[in-house]
């Protein structure tokens, strides 16, 4: 341990409130709870090893998604510095390595209360057995020495030789209990996908992980269409681990599946090996949209109090712009300073789409017609290609995995789906057009209505599921009637519309629809005036959605 200037101190609000550990030049491990209260007051990160580097602030660039209770999952963040720092950062040992026969000792760096300074606790990783699919239980090595305490949480877990294994989560409650948690570096990649290239895999070398997860990008940049299931099995070969059931829902999920759970050492570099051979044959067209996200949530802090998180994709990677916990009156001035800042954040040239990832209650909230800005009236949904998605689908490992499938059928069939209709006032039964929806493979539906006037049917589309939504925001009312209503016309003009367009690219004919029905000369009677359309296209987003819980901004 001598020498490993990378041990943190964290400190929240000027009072030190755990520790963490640099992973690169400017990025520092720690837990959610160390810096639960940063949405209140600063973060600053002191290097105590290495003292006239001084307090360097920080904020929190990653959240685990960590809710506040002890037996959370996902107690983990990633610090961004406000400027680089020149030391080493923390190097990894390969998976499993805390279990090795003998058990090797295990040393961990914090800061309990008085110790600013900082001192280790020596222990051992009692057994491989996840708690809780999440922790590993550690026990002193002796009954004496500085036990876990507060002051610990977020210090690495190292071997002897400083690679680190883990994190420390949890320290003992009761008194002369010298048991802790920790999580290891396999959990933690689960919340921070940036950890798996700084971790080596089974028997391998850094630069080999390296390598792995720089060709998933260029593949991601690239939008290359390959079969993430093929891939594994060739890197595996026929003795290996077998197809998980489900397979791959992403080239990146696949990759990580290998480097992580796979211990045969050569299967990292056969999998690079491969996807370079496919990166190499003449490229596939880019990815076509360069997604800006908006994920709203209910907070859990009071009824009024509103989780908002905006981001962006580029190069296939998500780049956080700002998370914050604020009443929902402050939403919409919030989403347009963000979404601003968030074309920063895209490559030059490359087309925007605006996603809200909205609960299923609010997906028809009229995010289309809010305002560019306090100084541009025009509304979003005229000025860029905007849709929204629902995020418990959104967030769904099943639901992605089926979506993906039926993406990769549309970018191979002949001409534009059919529109499924479903009309105001249906007697049809729930269950009755899900079959429907299912059995005739339907990936566009249009609805009559708005959401909270059928929502069972709305939930009978998005579980099945069908990629594109579209509704007027305010259509039929749903009472019965026997004439043609506002809900028909807009499917008669939607049917006409939407003809021999291909889905890939309705995003950007929506905004065409809307600006045309903005500059009508009566733009309130326009029947596409109110047109909502969720469009669900994992693809598109290649990492797993980061949790929306306990924001810190």
């Amino acid at each position: 341990m001598s020498g490993a200037a990378w041990h943190a101190r964290i400190e929240c609000g000027g009072a030190v409130s755990g520790a963490g550990f640099l992973v690169t030049p400017s990025k520092v491990l720690t837990c959610a709870h160390v810096v639960r209260d940063s949405a209140l007051a600063p973060v600053t990160v002191s290097f105590p090893n290495s003292r006239e580097l001084g307090e360097v602030p920080a904020t929190v660039a990653v959240h685990g998604g960590w809710r506040g209770d002890p037996k959370d999952p996902g107690d983990l963040a990633v610090l961004e510095l406000a400027r680089e720092v020149p030391l080493v950062p923390a190097r990894f040992a390969p998976p499993g390595a805390e279990h090795t026969r003998p058990a090797p000792a295990l040393v961990a760096y914090g800061f309990p209360e008085g110790y600013d300074e900082g001192v280790l606790a020596q222990y051992r990783a009692l057994a491989p057995t996840l708690i809780s699919d999440e922790w590993v239980q550690l026990e002193a090595t002796t009954a004496h020495g500085q036990p876990l305490a507060a002051g610990f949480s977020g210090a690495a877990v190292a071997l002897p030789d400083g690679r680190v294994v883990g994190m420390v989560a949890q320290i003992a409650g009761e008194h002369g209990i010298r048991v802790g948690r920790m999580l290891p570096t396999t959990v933690m990649a689960r919340y921070w996908h940036g950890l798996g290239e700084l971790v080596p895999a089974h028997g391998g070398t850094r630069d080999a992980t390296r390598r792995l997860y720089g060709l998933v990008r260029r593949a991601a940049a690239a939008g290359l269409d390959c079969d993430p299931d093929r891939l594994y099995v060739d890197a595996v070969g026929p003795f290996g681990p077998p197809l998980p059931p489900d397979g791959f829902d992403s080239l990146a999920s696949a990759a990580g599946y290998v480097h992580w759970e796979v211990e045969d050492p050569e299967a990292v570099p056969r999998f690079a090996d491969r996807l370079a051979e496919l990166l190499s044959a003449p490229p596939a067209p880019a990815a076509s949209w360069s997604p800006i996200l908006v994920e709203l949530d209910r907070s859990g802090a009071g009824a009024d109090q509103v989780t908002v998180e905006v981001s962006a994709y580029r190069d296939g990677l998500r780049r956080p712009v700002g998370t914050v916990r604020l009443p929902r009156a402050g939403v919409r001035a919030y989403v347009q300073e963000r979404v601003d800042e968030a074309f920063t954040q895209l490559a030059p040239g490359a087309d925007e789409l605006i996603t809200f990832v909205l609960p299923r209650e609010w997906l028809n909230e009229p995010v289309a017609h809010w305002e560019c800005g306090p100084d541009d009236s025009t509304p979003l949904g005229c000025a860029h290609p905007l849709v929204v998605a629902d995020r418990s689908r959104h967030r769904s490992a099943r639901l992605r995995h089926q979506l993906t499938k039926k993406w990769q059928k549309l970018r191979t069939i002949q001409g534009a789906p059919t529109l499924h209709r479903v009309e105001c006032c249906s007697r049809e039964r729930p269950p009755s057009l899900r079959k429907r929806l299912r059995d005739e493979d339907a990936d566009l539906a249009g609805y009559a209505t708005a959401p909270a006037t059928a929502p069972d049917h709305f939930e009978a589309a998005l579980n099945t599921p069908v990629p594109v939504l579209l509704w007027p925001r305010g259509g039929c009312p749903g009472a019965d009637h026997d004439t043609p209503c506002a809900g028909s016309t807009f499917l008669d003009g939607l049917v006409s519309y939407v003809d021999g367009l291909p889905p890939a690219e309705l995003p950007r004919h929506i905004q065409a629809l809307r600006e045309e029905a903005e500059a009508d000369d009566e733009p309130e009677r326009h029947w596409a005036r109110d047109v909502q359309i969720l469009w669900d296209a994992p693809h598109c987003f290649p990492e797993p959605a980061a949790s929306l819980h306990s924001p810190v901004a």
